[in-house]
């Protein structure tokens, strides 16, 4: 027989949504109910008859609530074998009743880190009873049904309303397992918060813990099963994002969706609309406009044939005149901070489109770790959150740049922080003009981009290169003068990197005999 029967539950929940319905339909049931504190009043107050957990232990509670469940009469009724000889005895001898139902939730560890409270908040809110019971429980699954979420209070009535009041050992096993990751994920909020506050860059543990937001028809490939996971970070991006048309998002989505995000977060709203159209994790288009609609055009106009299909980002809300514009070609998804109804009601026919909206965008300067899998580890890292505008530019070449060359060169680089290693990328009047991404040598991703600035020239009917008088940024240093002279081939006059090869002086040398004007940023932007 695997069915446990339900007589007596311990309630015990900081997030008490559904928790009145859920008590009444125990006590109907005929279920004593203990309960300690917040949740044992609220019970009462709906006229629910509890017994509070002080009075079934015999022992108050004290320390400012720090001490109520961490006794043997909750923790024996948890964990003791039911039919085990020895286990009887104990509990007769010392009058400890069973526990067949625990429901707890635990402190809001993570809501008080992510509002920024203070140090001795966010320790008062690392929960201690609550995931020693869930732990308890759980283990002694066999014959105690373990809840932690209020979305399965449901299921638990259901099997009870099926099995006359009992509960399956199916489901007490799943809840178990659900249980056990819970209290990880909980101590891995704390353990990473814990480290950020002493500093701890490697600490000798490191968790990482998420709960699911979607499971995914497939990831990569059809034959890979995935799912997505929100952690405890607060970020706004594709994790806080209102899904407002569209089929469900798909692994490659999701993932192509961030990047486009993260991309157009570097361009601060207060500078004016930043548009990025990502296809494959790589920008394919990156504009700056007066508007969005002409953002959108000049990020196009980049390389429209990839874009096809692509992803779109937008830093402000956007407006009907541009939701126009986008759907002229077939786009997989746009997101942006916000859209007006009218841009909605646009979107609304294209229904394979879609449309998301996070609230806000994506601090470019905010750390944070960003995780890679190997076989048998992972490595952490810090996020990259350098930024040009923080940067000690170095002009190393004889010539200055101008004005314009140099908010070019900026916003090239921005942009190249996010083309996969090796980068190359050319921009003109705050617009990319051709992007090479991920070559093995960096000369081929300088002549790639140049090729795609040729496909784009001759795409936009112009006959002087859109090449030509632009500038170019590479993510890191060039290693030859090669990747510098394609460059100039080009016809770029300018170029950002970030320096500090044993060639250096090399390649000063070519960027002067060709007149162009170079930058050192000190800082590389590898992106693998």
């Amino acid at each position: 027989m695997t069915d446990a029967p339900i007589r007596r539950a311990l309630i015990s929940v900081s997030d008490k949504t559904g928790l009145v319905e859920f008590a009444k339909a125990l006590a109907g049931k005929g279920v004593a109910i203990l309960s300690t504190g917040g949740t044992a009043k609220a019970l009462k107050d709906a006229g629910i008859a509890v017994t509070d957990v002080s009075e079934h232990t015999g022992f108050p509670e004290m320390m400012d609530g720090r001490l109520k469940t961490l006794h043997p009469k909750v923790h024996g009724g948890l964990l003791a074998i039911r039919g085990n000889a020895d286990h009887d005895s104990a509990a007769k001898t010392h009058g400890i009743a069973p526990i067949d139902l625990l429901v707890v939730n635990l402190y809001p560890f993570e809501a008080t880190v992510a509002k920024g409270a203070a140090y001795e908040d966010c320790v008062e809110n690392i929960d201690i009873g609550g995931p020693a019971m869930i732990r308890a429980g759980a283990k002694n699954h066999a014959a105690v049904t373990v809840v932690v979420d209020a979305e399965d209070y449901g299921s638990v009535l259901a099997a009870m309303n099926a099995h006359a009041g009992a509960t399956t050992l199916e489901l007490r096993k799943r809840l178990a397992a659900k249980a056990y990751a819970r209290t990880g994920a909980y101590d891995a909020a704390i353990g990473s918060w814990f480290a950020a506050e002493i500093g701890a860059t490697t600490p000798e543990w490191r968790t990482i813990g998420g709960r699911l937001a979607q499971a995914l028809r497939y990831g990569e490939n059809p034959h890979q099963q995935a799912a997505f996971y929100r952690t405890s970070e607060v970020r706004p991006g594709v994790a806080t994002a209102v899904q407002h048309q569209g089929k469900e998002l798909s692994y490659n989505n999701l993932n192509d969706t961030d990047a486009a995000f993260e991309l157009v977060a570097e361009f601060d709203p207060r500078n004016g609309p930043a548009v990025a159209i990502i296809k494959h994790a790589n920008p394919c288009g990156a504009a700056l406009g007066a508007t969005f609609a002409e953002a959108y055009a000049k990020a196009l106009r980049c390389d429209s044939v990839s874009a096809f299909g692509g992803i779109i980002a937008l830093n402000g809300s956007i407006d009907a005149a541009t939701a126009k514009e986008i759907t002229g070609i077939f786009t997989e998804v746009v997101i942006a901070p916000d859209a007006t109804d009218e841009a909605k009601a646009i979107f609304a026919g294209k229904k394979n489109l879609r449309l998301l909206t996070t609230g806000g965008i994506p601090d470019p300067r905010a750390a944070g770790l960003t995780f890679k899998s190997l076989a048998g580890g992972f490595l952490a890292q810090s996020r990259d959150n350098a930024v040009v505008e923080d940067m000690a530019l170095k002009v190393v070449t004889k010539r200055q740049p101008s004005a314009q060359e140099l908010a070019d060169l900026k916003f090239a680089f921005k942009v190249a922080k996010h083309v996969k290693s090796n980068a190359i990328v050319y921009v003109k009047g705050g617009a990319t003009v051709g992007i090479g991404a991920g070559q093995m040598s960096r000369v081929d991703s300088a002549r790639i981009a140049a090729w795609k600035s040729q496909e784009a020239t001759k795409a936009a009917g112009l006959s002087e290169p859109l090449s030509k008088g632009s500038v170019v940024a590479s993510d890191a240093f060039f290693p030859f003068a090669d990747g510098l002279l394609a460059a100039a081939e080009a016809g770029a006059t300018a170029v950002i990197q970030p320096g500090g090869s044993m060639r250096d002086a090399e390649v000063i040398k070519a960027a002067d005999e060709a007149g162009l004007a170079m930058v050192f940023t000190g800082t590389r932007h590898f992106r693998h």
